[in-house]
Formats: structure tokens, C-alpha cells, sequence
């Protein structure tokens, strides 16, 4: 299938898989090695104790899912033509989501022993609906910020980004003609690179406009000093963050542009995990 690649083409390939397996091992042995020294030095409460033991289990299970993801890939399963060997997106989503996971742990808690969250006093039942209401925008953002970046496992998996290049519309349309090509039509939103594409661009403005509002009411609500600093954190990010995703679109998704909207994801998902910590 990939009869035409080059040698200097494989080996960056090659590479790339090569440096993300190890890396991973190193994760998983700056974790357990400190771990095992101070949980038998007794240095860790009852409650650490559960969490190490989580985070210890994640990572493993991470490392399991990476296994099965690259495994998928390796299957007698591309016979057509235009088949292109690659991972399967549904385990490629689930490597993602279970890594955000991880790390969303890892900084919450860092964040509980490091920094932990400011108090502020808020007098009278409206000022106190406000604030609850303000403290679940933050966490729906948070789940629009998580989800969206799930969605983009299933458009990096089906190479989903260079079938339409366009934008706002796809093409010249704002709804195309192929959305629901695929039978049963429940498989087009995971297998279908048109709908795919198309959901990642929907959650992706409906976490904008979203984000937008949550920005608008931080500068009206009695929060903890740093939570300010947090959510205009979250805005600028949130505005970066679509600003590279509508630019790895027109630019048919170079490496370098791809990999920064991933990266601008994860620093888009810490600033609404400090955002919520606050």
C-alpha cells in the first residue's frame, strides 16, 4: 500500500513511533519508581494511597490500549485499492480520551497540593445562584472542551481534515450531500469522514460560543482572584485553539499545524481544569 515511500519517509515514521513508545515507559517509570519509595516510607495519607493506586492503574491501562490501538493497524483488513493501512479510530479515540483522562487527574491533583483554591464570601441567595451557575458553565465547558478533542481522534483516524478544505461551508454548502451516505446511518458519525468532520466542526463552535459567554460572565461575578486569570486563560486559548483548527483545514493539515491544534486542545483542557479547580 505504501509501495512508494521513502527511506528517509519510513524512518521519521519509524521514529515518531519509536520516541512515543519509549516515552510512555518513562512515564510509567517516573511514576512507579517514586511511588514505590514513598508509599513504603509511609509517606502517603490513606487517601494518596487510593489515588497513586488509580493513577497507577491508568497508566497501565494506557499503555494496554496503546498496544491494542497499534495492533488494529496491523490487521489483514485493507484490500480494496484505495485502502490505507492505519489504526483503528475508535481505538485511537479511546488512547486519547483515556490520556486526557490521566492527565486530568495527575493536574487536579497537583493543582489541590500546590495551589489550592481560593475562598472568596458571597452574601445573598441571587449572588449564590450566580455563582453556582457560573461554577456549571465552567464544567460544561470543560466536557465541550474534552469531547471536542475526542471527536478530533475520530478526524485524525479517518483523515477526516482533507475532505473538505473549506470554511465556514464545506464546499459551498453548509450541510453536504454525503452526511449520511453510510448504512445504518448511525455509523456515519464514526466512519463517515464527511460527518465526522462535520461534528468536529459543530462542537468546536458550540465550545467558542460557549467559552465566549463563560468569558463575558467571569467579568461580572464575584470569583477567587486567580479564577479570573483562569477564565480569561480559557478565552484566549479557546480563541487560538479554532484559529488553528480552521488553518490546519485550509492548509490541508501539515504536520506542524496539526500537531499544535493537538497541543493547543491539552493546553485549552488545562486552563478549564484550573478554571474548575478555582
Amino acid at each position: 500500500k505504501n509501495k512508494d515511500i521513502t527511506l528517509s519517509e519510513f524512518k521519521f515514521i519509524w521514529h515518531m513511533e519509536y520516541g512515543h513508545r519509549q516515552w510512555g515507559r518513562a512515564i510509567g517509570a517516573v511514576f512507579l519508581i517514586p511511588a514505590a519509595y514513598f508509599w513504603a516510607k509511609g509517606r502517603f495519607t490513606p487517601g494518596m494511597k487510593k489515588r497513586v493506586l488509580a493513577f497507577g492503574t491508568l497508566i497501565g491501562a494506557q499503555g494496554l490500549m496503546g498496544w491494542y490501538m497499534v495492533k488494529s493497524g496491523l490487521e489483514d483488513r485493507f484490500h480494496g485499492e484505495s485502502d490505507v493501512p492505519r489504526v483503528s479510530q475508535y481505538r485511537l479515540a479511546a488512547h486519547l480520551s483515556l490520556a486526557f483522562v490521566l492527565y486530568t487527574l495527575f493536574l487536579w491533583s497537583s493543582l489541590d497540593h500546590l495551589i489550592p483554591a481560593e475562598t472568596v464570601s458571597i452574601a445573598g441567595r441571587e449572588a449564590i445562584k450566580a455563582s453556582r451557575r457560573f461554577r456549571w458553565l465552567a464544567h460544561t465547558s470543560k466536557g465541550l472542551i474534552f469531547f471536542t478533542a475526542v471527536s478530533g481522534a475520530f478526524v485524525a483516524g479517518l483523515d477526516a481534515g482533507l475532505v473538505y478544505n473549506s470554511f465556514p461551508k464545506m464546499a459551498d454548502k453548509w450541510v453536504p450531500d454525503d452526511i449520511l451516505a453510510f448504512k445504518p446511518k448511525l455509523t456515519n458519525f464514526t466512519e463517515n469522514p464527511t460527518t465526522v468532520q462535520f461534528d468536529h466542526r459543530i462542537l468546536g463552535t458550540t465550545t467558542l460560543g460557549v467559552i465566549t459567554y463563560l468569558w463575558y460572565l467571569s467579568r461580572k461575578r464575584i470569583l477567587p482572584p486567580r479564577a479570573y486569570k483562569a477564565a480569561a486563560a480559557v478565552g484566549i486559548l479557546t480563541y487560538l485553539q479554532v484559529t488553528l483548527g480552521i488553518a490546519t483545514l485550509l492548509t490541508y493539515v501539515p504536520t506542524s499545524l496539526a500537531a499544535s491544534h493537538q497541543t493547543g486542545s491539552l493546553a485549552l483542557l488545562s486552563a478549564a481544569v484550573w478554571l474548575t479547580h478555582e
